[in-house]
Protein backbone atom coordinates (compact mmCIF):
# COMPACT_ATOMS: atom_id res chain seq x y z
CA UNK A 1 0.00 0.00 0.00
CA UNK A 2 1.28 3.37 -0.82
CA UNK A 3 2.43 5.67 1.83
CA UNK A 4 0.06 8.91 2.47
CA UNK A 5 2.89 10.95 0.94
CA UNK A 6 3.10 9.18 -1.95
CA UNK A 7 -0.91 9.36 -2.24
CA UNK A 8 -0.86 13.07 -1.12
CA UNK A 9 1.62 13.99 -4.20
CA UNK A 10 -0.47 11.61 -6.70
CA UNK A 11 -3.58 13.67 -5.90
CA UNK A 12 -1.04 17.17 -5.97
CA UNK A 13 -0.31 16.06 -9.27
CA UNK A 14 -3.79 15.08 -10.68
CA UNK A 15 -5.08 18.50 -9.90
CA UNK A 16 -2.33 20.17 -12.05
CA UNK A 17 -3.16 17.99 -14.85
CA UNK A 18 -6.72 18.96 -14.31
CA UNK A 19 -6.16 22.52 -14.09
CA UNK A 20 -4.25 22.06 -17.20
CA UNK A 21 -7.23 20.20 -19.07
CA UNK A 22 -9.54 22.59 -17.79
CA UNK A 23 -8.15 25.41 -18.52
CA UNK A 24 -7.71 23.95 -22.76
CA UNK A 25 -11.28 22.75 -23.05
CA UNK A 26 -12.17 26.55 -22.40
CA UNK A 27 -9.61 27.72 -25.01
CA UNK A 28 -11.32 25.50 -27.24
CA UNK A 29 -14.50 26.19 -26.98
CA UNK A 30 -13.83 30.10 -27.41
CA UNK A 31 -11.93 29.02 -30.34
CA UNK A 32 -15.09 27.08 -31.78
CA UNK A 33 -17.78 29.40 -30.84
CA UNK A 34 -14.93 31.60 -33.69
CA UNK A 35 -14.88 28.89 -36.21
CA UNK A 36 -18.78 28.37 -35.98
CA UNK A 37 -19.27 32.59 -36.66
CA UNK A 38 -17.15 31.87 -39.66
CA UNK A 39 -19.31 29.30 -41.17
CA UNK A 40 -22.18 30.49 -40.45
CA UNK A 41 -20.65 33.55 -41.95
CA UNK A 42 -20.03 31.93 -45.26
CA UNK A 43 -22.32 29.83 -45.58
CA UNK A 44 -25.97 31.04 -47.17
CA UNK A 45 -23.53 32.50 -49.78
CA UNK A 46 -21.90 28.80 -50.39
CA UNK A 47 -24.70 26.70 -50.58
CA UNK A 48 -26.59 29.10 -53.29
CA UNK A 49 -23.73 29.27 -55.31
CA UNK A 50 -23.05 25.30 -55.49
CA UNK A 51 -27.43 25.34 -56.13
CA UNK A 52 -27.47 27.58 -58.62
CA UNK A 53 -24.02 26.36 -60.77
CA UNK A 54 -25.01 22.85 -60.48
CA UNK A 55 -28.77 23.01 -61.40
CA UNK A 56 -27.90 25.41 -64.44
CA UNK A 57 -24.91 22.49 -65.45
CA UNK A 58 -27.74 20.17 -65.22
CA UNK A 59 -30.54 21.92 -66.88
CA UNK A 60 -28.77 23.18 -69.50
CA UNK A 61 -27.68 20.34 -71.96
CA UNK A 62 -24.68 22.56 -73.44
CA UNK A 63 -23.43 23.46 -70.23
CA UNK A 64 -20.09 21.49 -70.39
CA UNK A 65 -16.88 22.35 -69.64
CA UNK A 66 -13.80 20.53 -68.99
CA UNK A 67 -14.18 20.95 -65.19
CA UNK A 68 -17.23 18.74 -64.95
CA UNK A 69 -15.91 16.09 -67.64
CA UNK A 70 -15.02 12.59 -66.77
CA UNK A 71 -12.01 11.62 -68.39
CA UNK A 72 -9.50 7.82 -67.36
CA UNK A 73 -7.87 8.73 -63.85
CA UNK A 74 -3.79 8.28 -64.19
CA UNK A 75 -2.89 11.08 -62.11
CA UNK A 76 -4.81 12.17 -58.92
CA UNK A 77 -4.48 14.57 -56.13
CA UNK A 78 -5.74 14.46 -52.68
CA UNK A 79 -6.44 17.98 -51.08
CA UNK A 80 -6.14 16.78 -46.89
CA UNK A 81 -7.01 18.76 -44.16
CA UNK A 82 -5.96 18.28 -40.59
CA UNK A 83 -4.35 19.80 -37.57
CA UNK A 84 -0.88 21.00 -36.48
CA UNK A 85 -1.70 19.72 -33.01
CA UNK A 86 -2.26 17.22 -30.75
CA UNK A 87 -4.62 16.28 -27.79
CA UNK A 88 -8.23 16.55 -30.13
CA UNK A 89 -8.63 12.86 -29.86
CA UNK A 90 -8.95 10.79 -32.99
CA UNK A 91 -9.17 13.72 -35.27
CA UNK A 92 -5.79 13.37 -36.95
CA UNK A 93 -5.53 9.78 -36.80
CA UNK A 94 -9.04 9.58 -38.61
CA UNK A 95 -7.82 11.55 -41.14
CA UNK A 96 -4.64 10.17 -41.81
CA UNK A 97 -6.60 6.54 -42.17
CA UNK A 98 -8.61 7.71 -44.80
CA UNK A 99 -5.88 9.18 -46.73
CA UNK A 100 -4.21 5.78 -46.53
CA UNK A 101 -7.04 3.99 -47.72
CA UNK A 102 -7.28 6.65 -50.46
CA UNK A 103 -3.61 6.22 -51.51
CA UNK A 104 -4.23 2.22 -51.30
CA UNK A 105 -7.14 3.03 -53.82
CA UNK A 106 -4.37 4.64 -55.99
CA UNK A 107 -1.78 2.69 -55.86
CA UNK A 108 -1.50 1.20 -58.92
CA UNK A 109 -1.00 3.95 -60.44
CA UNK A 110 1.87 4.85 -58.79
CA UNK A 111 3.22 6.61 -56.27
CA UNK A 112 4.40 9.44 -58.14
CA UNK A 113 0.98 9.49 -59.70
CA UNK A 114 -0.23 10.99 -56.45
CA UNK A 115 0.15 14.40 -55.16
CA UNK A 116 -1.08 15.41 -51.79
CA UNK A 117 -1.79 19.27 -50.40
CA UNK A 118 -1.59 18.61 -47.04
CA UNK A 119 -3.33 21.48 -44.99
CA UNK A 120 -1.86 20.90 -41.00
CA UNK A 121 1.39 19.51 -40.02
CA UNK A 122 0.26 16.29 -38.88
CA UNK A 123 -0.76 14.68 -42.28
CA UNK A 124 2.25 16.55 -43.45
CA UNK A 125 4.62 14.54 -41.36
CA UNK A 126 2.45 11.40 -42.34
CA UNK A 127 2.77 12.16 -45.95
CA UNK A 128 6.77 12.74 -45.68
CA UNK A 129 7.31 9.59 -43.92
CA UNK A 130 5.09 7.84 -46.77
CA UNK A 131 7.28 9.05 -49.24
CA UNK A 132 4.71 10.81 -51.11
CA UNK A 133 4.75 13.76 -52.97
CA UNK A 134 3.86 17.15 -51.23
CA UNK A 135 2.36 20.15 -53.07
CA UNK A 136 4.04 22.49 -50.52
CA UNK A 137 3.80 23.41 -47.05
CA UNK A 138 0.43 24.32 -45.86
CA UNK A 139 0.71 23.96 -41.84
CA UNK A 140 -0.12 27.74 -41.54
CA UNK A 141 -3.33 27.47 -42.95
CA UNK A 142 -4.76 24.98 -40.30
CA UNK A 143 -4.66 27.31 -37.67
CA UNK A 144 -5.09 30.82 -39.20
CA UNK A 145 -8.02 29.85 -42.00
CA UNK A 146 -7.31 32.61 -44.71
CA UNK A 147 -9.24 32.68 -48.21
CA UNK A 148 -7.10 34.19 -50.12
CA UNK A 149 -4.75 30.97 -49.90
CA UNK A 150 -7.32 28.58 -50.20
CA UNK A 151 -7.89 30.80 -53.64
CA UNK A 152 -4.55 29.89 -54.58
CA UNK A 153 -4.42 26.22 -54.03
CA UNK A 154 -7.91 25.81 -55.69
CA UNK A 155 -6.44 28.08 -58.95
CA UNK A 156 -2.96 25.78 -58.81
CA UNK A 157 -5.40 22.38 -58.78
CA UNK A 158 -7.58 23.86 -61.54
CA UNK A 159 -4.99 24.46 -63.79
CA UNK A 160 -3.33 21.20 -63.46
CA UNK A 161 -6.80 19.99 -63.87
CA UNK A 162 -6.73 21.79 -66.85
CA UNK A 163 -3.88 21.04 -68.63
CA UNK A 164 -3.91 17.66 -67.83
CA UNK A 165 -1.22 17.20 -64.76
CA UNK A 166 -4.15 15.60 -62.76
CA UNK A 167 -7.35 13.91 -64.05
CA UNK A 168 -9.18 13.79 -60.62
CA UNK A 169 -9.15 15.73 -57.22
CA UNK A 170 -10.66 15.05 -53.59
CA UNK A 171 -10.63 16.87 -50.36
CA UNK A 172 -10.94 14.67 -47.41
CA UNK A 173 -11.61 16.52 -43.91
CA UNK A 174 -14.54 16.41 -40.97
CA UNK A 175 -17.80 17.75 -41.81
CA UNK A 176 -18.77 19.73 -38.64
CA UNK A 177 -22.12 18.95 -37.70
CA UNK A 178 -22.10 19.83 -34.24
CA UNK A 179 -19.82 20.03 -31.31
CA UNK A 180 -20.32 16.94 -30.52
CA UNK A 181 -20.48 15.26 -33.88
CA UNK A 182 -18.16 15.47 -36.64
CA UNK A 183 -18.12 13.57 -40.10
CA UNK A 184 -15.05 12.21 -41.74
CA UNK A 185 -15.72 12.74 -45.63
CA UNK A 186 -14.46 12.39 -48.82
CA UNK A 187 -15.87 13.92 -51.91
CA UNK A 188 -15.01 14.77 -55.22
CA UNK A 189 -13.31 18.47 -55.73
CA UNK A 190 -12.61 17.67 -59.60
CA UNK A 191 -14.10 17.05 -62.10
CA UNK A 192 -17.12 18.38 -60.61
CA UNK A 193 -20.23 15.91 -60.06
CA UNK A 194 -23.31 17.25 -61.32
CA UNK A 195 -25.13 14.14 -60.44
CA UNK A 196 -24.13 14.20 -56.64
CA UNK A 197 -27.10 15.32 -54.85
CA UNK A 198 -27.75 18.73 -54.89
CA UNK A 199 -28.97 19.24 -51.10
CA UNK A 200 -26.53 17.85 -49.69
CA UNK A 201 -25.77 17.63 -46.05
CA UNK A 202 -24.94 21.20 -44.90
CA UNK A 203 -27.00 20.44 -41.20
CA UNK A 204 -24.70 22.10 -38.85
CA UNK A 205 -25.54 23.06 -35.21
CA UNK A 206 -23.76 26.66 -34.99
CA UNK A 207 -25.18 27.82 -32.05
CA UNK A 208 -23.94 25.50 -28.86
CA UNK A 209 -21.33 23.95 -27.56
CA UNK A 210 -23.16 21.76 -25.71
CA UNK A 211 -21.89 17.64 -26.44
CA UNK A 212 -24.58 15.68 -24.68
CA UNK A 213 -26.52 13.09 -26.67
CA UNK A 214 -29.69 14.09 -24.71
CA UNK A 215 -29.09 18.18 -25.91
CA UNK A 216 -28.06 17.37 -29.49
CA UNK A 217 -31.13 15.33 -30.25
CA UNK A 218 -33.23 18.28 -28.26
CA UNK A 219 -31.70 20.77 -30.64
CA UNK A 220 -31.90 18.74 -34.01
CA UNK A 221 -35.76 17.84 -33.35
CA UNK A 222 -36.59 22.00 -32.81
CA UNK A 223 -34.01 22.75 -35.73
CA UNK A 224 -35.82 20.33 -37.92
CA UNK A 225 -39.19 21.65 -37.06
CA UNK A 226 -38.29 25.21 -37.78
CA UNK A 227 -36.81 24.36 -41.02
CA UNK A 228 -40.08 22.91 -41.74
CA UNK A 229 -41.90 25.97 -41.05
CA UNK A 230 -40.02 28.05 -42.95
CA UNK A 231 -40.36 25.50 -46.21
CA UNK A 232 -43.76 26.18 -45.92
CA UNK A 233 -43.31 30.19 -46.05
CA UNK A 234 -40.85 30.26 -48.85
CA UNK A 235 -41.43 30.31 -52.43
CA UNK A 236 -38.77 27.62 -53.85
CA UNK A 237 -35.75 28.81 -56.18
CA UNK A 238 -36.77 29.52 -60.19
CA UNK A 239 -34.48 27.34 -61.74
CA UNK A 240 -35.39 28.59 -65.05
CA UNK A 241 -32.31 30.48 -65.70
CA UNK A 242 -31.96 33.18 -68.59
CA UNK A 243 -28.22 33.16 -69.95
CA UNK A 244 -26.25 36.40 -70.22
CA UNK A 245 -24.07 37.57 -72.05
CA UNK A 246 -23.20 33.58 -72.89
CA UNK A 247 -22.94 30.08 -71.66
CA UNK A 248 -18.77 30.32 -71.68
CA UNK A 249 -18.62 33.54 -69.85
CA UNK A 250 -21.04 32.60 -67.44
CA UNK A 251 -19.47 29.02 -66.69
CA UNK A 252 -15.92 30.60 -66.63
CA UNK A 253 -16.80 33.05 -63.95
CA UNK A 254 -19.23 30.45 -61.69
CA UNK A 255 -16.76 27.78 -62.06
CA UNK A 256 -14.12 28.89 -60.49
CA UNK A 257 -16.42 31.17 -57.30
CA UNK A 258 -17.67 27.47 -56.57
CA UNK A 259 -14.16 26.12 -56.32
CA UNK A 260 -12.68 28.71 -54.21
CA UNK A 261 -15.97 28.21 -51.94
CA UNK A 262 -16.08 24.44 -51.55
CA UNK A 263 -12.30 24.47 -50.13
CA UNK A 264 -13.03 27.15 -48.20
CA UNK A 265 -16.09 25.79 -46.94
CA UNK A 266 -14.03 22.33 -46.51
CA UNK A 267 -11.27 24.48 -44.40
CA UNK A 268 -13.75 26.13 -42.28
CA UNK A 269 -15.69 22.63 -41.13
CA UNK A 270 -12.27 20.96 -40.43
CA UNK A 271 -10.82 24.12 -38.32
CA UNK A 272 -14.06 23.91 -36.22
CA UNK A 273 -14.26 20.05 -36.10
CA UNK A 274 -10.44 20.01 -34.43
CA UNK A 275 -11.38 22.36 -32.18
CA UNK A 276 -14.59 20.43 -30.75
CA UNK A 277 -12.83 17.58 -30.98
CA UNK A 278 -10.15 18.97 -28.22
CA UNK A 279 -13.33 20.41 -26.86
CA UNK A 280 -14.35 17.14 -26.02
CA UNK A 281 -11.22 15.30 -25.74
CA UNK A 282 -10.36 17.67 -22.85
CA UNK A 283 -13.77 17.73 -21.06
CA UNK A 284 -13.30 13.97 -21.11
CA UNK A 285 -10.12 14.42 -19.37
CA UNK A 286 -11.02 16.58 -16.94
CA UNK A 287 -13.79 13.99 -15.84
CA UNK A 288 -11.48 11.16 -15.73
CA UNK A 289 -9.22 13.57 -13.50
CA UNK A 290 -12.41 14.13 -10.67
CA UNK A 291 -13.13 10.51 -10.96
CA UNK A 292 -9.45 9.92 -9.90
CA UNK A 293 -9.47 12.70 -7.34
CA UNK A 294 -12.39 10.92 -5.66
CA UNK A 295 -10.83 7.70 -5.46
CA UNK A 296 -7.42 9.23 -4.23
CA UNK A 297 -9.12 11.22 -1.29
CA UNK A 298 -10.97 8.30 -0.44
CA UNK A 299 -7.81 5.86 -0.29
CA UNK A 300 -5.87 9.03 1.33
CA UNK A 301 -8.75 9.11 3.96
CA UNK A 302 -8.55 5.46 4.05
CA UNK A 303 -4.71 5.51 4.78
CA UNK A 304 -4.58 8.26 7.12
CA UNK A 305 -7.83 6.53 9.29
CA UNK A 306 -5.40 3.19 9.50
CA UNK A 307 -3.00 5.07 10.47
CA UNK A 308 -4.18 6.68 13.43
CA UNK A 309 -5.95 3.56 14.44
CA UNK A 310 -2.86 2.09 14.78
CA UNK A 311 -0.88 4.84 16.58
CA UNK A 312 -4.10 4.34 19.19
CA UNK A 313 -3.88 0.71 19.68
CA UNK A 314 0.14 1.45 19.82
CA UNK A 315 -0.70 4.12 22.83
CA UNK A 316 -3.57 1.85 24.49
CA UNK A 317 -0.59 -1.17 24.09
CA UNK A 318 1.68 0.57 25.93
CA UNK A 319 -0.64 2.01 28.46
CA UNK A 320 -1.64 -2.23 29.43
CA UNK A 321 1.96 -2.87 29.61
CA UNK A 322 2.78 0.01 32.44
Amino acid sequence: MPSLKEIKNRISSVNNTRKITSAMKMVASSKLHHAQVMIENMLPYETMLEHILKRFLAAEAEAHTIYNLERPVKRVALIVFASNSSLCGGFNANVIKMMTQAIEQYRSLGMDNIIVYPIGRKVAEKVTKLGLKAAGDFTALADKPNVAQCIDIAMEVGEKFRDGEVDRVELIYHHFKSAGSQILTKKQFLPIDINEELERDHERDLTTNIVTKEAQEYLKNRKHQEQQHEQEEVKPLNDNFIVEPDMETVLRALIPKLAHLMLYTALLDSNASEHAARMVAMQTATDNADELLRELNLQYNKSRQQAITNELLDIVGGTVNN
